[in-house]
């Protein structure tokens, strides 16, 4: 929700300039998603919310922002392959969604991968 309201006040700012508007959007993105994943709770102001964060399949603790980037990189491939990236984790074994696949992370519920602190 976040994302989107900033991202509808920069569209109507800069209505005749529609590419402006989407790579400026898209920069909001990456930076926003980058640095709560990346931080040390791994979590997005909405995953704390619902309790879940993300976490380094390798390691099980913090993802590393290269990761981070990474993530949200496929995260848009999953979104524009009409949400079928997202939905993956329905049927997957794992329940991994395609960007968890990618980024080899796992988002997880917070009872049972605590936070420290927050955003990290």
């Amino acid at each position: 929700m976040i994302l989107y309201i900033v991202s509808q006040v920069i569209g109507l700012l800069l209505q005749e300039n529609v590419l402006s508007a989407i790579l400026i959007t898209l920069a909001i993105g990456i930076a926003y998603s980058v640095y709560f994943i990346g931080s040390g709770s791994g979590q997005t102001p909405g995953m704390r919310v619902l309790g879940i964060r993300a976490i380094d399949a390798r390691t099980g603790g913090q993802i590393e922002y290269g990761t981070a980037f990474v993530r949200y990189l496929v995260a848009i491939g999953s979104a524009l392959a009409c949400y079928v990236g997202y939905l993956w984790m329905l049927w997957d074994p794992e329940k991994q969604t395609w960007h968890d696949k990618a980024s080899r992370t796992f988002v997880v519920p917070t009872s049972a991968y605590p936070v420290e602190r927050w955003p990290g």
